[in-house]
């Protein structure tokens, strides 16, 4: 978990409280622990609990994410700016604590598109940023090629258990897809050659004619 000492100085300071005064406020929220404790992070001389950390932000009424110093950059990230724990997040998203669990740990997400929509949701995961940190990018980008390839139709399916998007409108993405990719004389082309963009990253394109459409969660 990424945590910034100086952001949460900052914002005791700004808060013009002590650390006393900090320990005081996060025992409010569960959390009982001594002054120092908070100097220590403020120093960076250890990192506090997700337990500690959640209790943190909300004595210094700021989002968790200004705490962190970074970009949420994984799924426990993302989680912990959302102030959740690990079984919070399973039990809203609808799986096993232990499948959540397993899913911090290897950033690696196998459920179906179903769950895949409701883990987006309750993390806040724009659709790009589900297909990263769920370790779907490899996969996503070799859908794509195939239907490229191929058939889109034969790819609908599995593209949509990465990406959570009802398949009508993914149908008509993956159609447009092929269509501006299609090599110049590639039957089922129908696209004059001189109309045709110049050639661009697969995943770059699909993202595009994703968002012009429309989705329940953002592109």
């Amino acid at each position: 978990m990424p945590f910034s000492p100086p952001a949460a100085r900052a914002h005791r300071a700004g808060l013009g409280l002590s650390p006393e005064q900090v320990a005081e406020a996060m025992a409010a929220h569960g959390v009982r622990l001594l002054s120092s404790h908070v100097a220590a992070w403020e120093a960076g001389e250890f990192l506090p609990s997700e337990e500690e950390f959640i209790a943190l932000s909300r004595a210094l009424w700021c989002p968790p994410a200004q705490l962190m110093g970074v970009a949420p950059a994984t799924l426990r990230d993302f989680r912990l700016a959302r102030e959740l724990t690990r079984e919070q997040a399973a039990h809203r998203i609808g799986v096993g604590a232990a499948t959540y669990a397993r899913a911090e740990a290897t950033g690696r997400w196998d459920a179906d598109g179903e769950q895949g929509l409701a883990l987006a949701h309750v993390l806040g995961l724009p659709l790009r940023v589900l297909v990263r940190v769920t370790g779907r990018q490899d996969d996503l980008d070799r859908r794509l090629r195939q239907v490229v390839d191929g058939r889109w139709q034969a790819q609908l399916r599995e593209v949509g258990r990465i990406v959570p998007v009802p398949h009508d409108l993914l149908g008509g993405v993956l159609a447009e897809l092929q269509d501006e990719y299609l090599v110049p004389g590639h039957w089922g082309s129908s696209v004059p050659d001189a109309a045709r963009p110049p050639a661009r990253p697969l995943a770059e394109r699909f993202w595009e004619l994703l968002a012009r459409r429309g989705t329940d969660v953002p592109v």
